[in-house]
């Protein structure tokens, strides 16, 4: 029998079986405010810079720059349009130190490996997603990951999301239909409510599999399959629910070079082949030296 000593990574068996099963997990204070201290600051510097260009163009008079970092974003665009904040971007992929120092974070490599093994490639679709009030692209319709790499022969993908504030009812938790993940990749459409134009599935699609909501605490990581189907309510709150979802796949899959540039993570074969952050400022996949 296999015993929890003896298998890679940092999750147990019953961790791994209800993964297996369900198609995801939830990690309850994987992080601490010290690991996801960096991040946060790399959040901030691009509110820091949106605030700067609103300012300047004369659309805030006030760049709120003593508000705190869940309120200050939704209170720029409170008085502007849902077109005014997509000039950002739904969501945001901007190669700043501190999303390398999450990406990088043993804790979540940990755990991936206890899914994929030692080998580990950080995928370049990783998002940083500020859910703000009424705007209406914060609502992500239920989809599979996968729609957006459907060609790609990366199997697993696996998705690690993280939540920066409390994430709840109100603000839109995820929310996700169990064992899922054995579907295929269901045909999807392109929504038109957001004008951003999300995959999504119909209703039809979605199957008898219960609705299960995941409101969880800042720090929280939950872990599920690139098959999972998932998705977000709006945010009904006076704050932004922040929130990153990474992907990690094995090296010997399709990198998705279409997608960006990812990068070695974590490698027990070839360790000094790991990006190290200048790596990854400069779009190396690995390290050369």
């Amino acid at each position: 029998m296999t015993t929890n000593r003896e298998l890679p990574g940092s999750l147990t068996l019953e961790q791994l079986e209800q993964y297996n099963r369900e198609g995801f997990l939830v990690l309850e204070d994987l992080l601490d405010n010290h690991d996801m201290e960096a991040p946060r600051q790399a959040m901030m510097q691009k509110v820091d810079w949106i605030a700067d260009e609103l300012h300047a163009d004369g659309r805030i008079a006030d760049k709120l720059e003593g508000e705190p970092f869940k309120y200050r974003l939704a209170k720029l665009f409170a008085e502007l349009t849902d077109q005014d904040f997509l000039k950002y971007g739904r969501s945001w992929r901007d190669r700043i130190e501190g999303y390398y120092r999450l990406m990088s974070n043993p804790k979540i490599l940990n755990a991936v490996e206890s899914l994929i093994g030692g080998e580990i490639f950080a995928n370049p679709v990783y998002n940083v997603r500020p859910k703000v009030p009424i705007v209406a692209a914060g609502a992500v319709p239920w989809h599979q990951d996968k729609s957006y790499w459907p060609d790609s022969s990366a199997n697993p993908v696996i998705t690690v999301w993280i939540s920066f504030v409390d994430a709840t009812l109100e603000n839109g938790c995820l929310h996700i239909k169990p064992r899922t993940q054995r579907k295929k990749v269901l045909e999807w459409h392109a929504e038109t409510y957001t004008g951003t134009g999300y995959t999504a599935l119909h209703e039809h699609q979605l199957g008898k599999s219960k609705t299960v909501e995941l409101p969880v605490k800042a720090g929280t990581a939950i872990l599920f399959n690139d098959r999972l189907i998932h998705m977000s309510t709006p945010n009904g709150s006076d704050h932004v629910r922040w929130s990153v979802d990474l992907r990690y796949q094995s090296t010997e899959q399709d990198p998705m070079v279409q997608h960006g540039i990812g990068f070695l993570a974590r490698s027990s074969k070839f360790p000094n082949r790991v990006a190290t952050l200048e790596d990854w400022l400069a779009e190396r996949p690995e390290h050369e030296g």
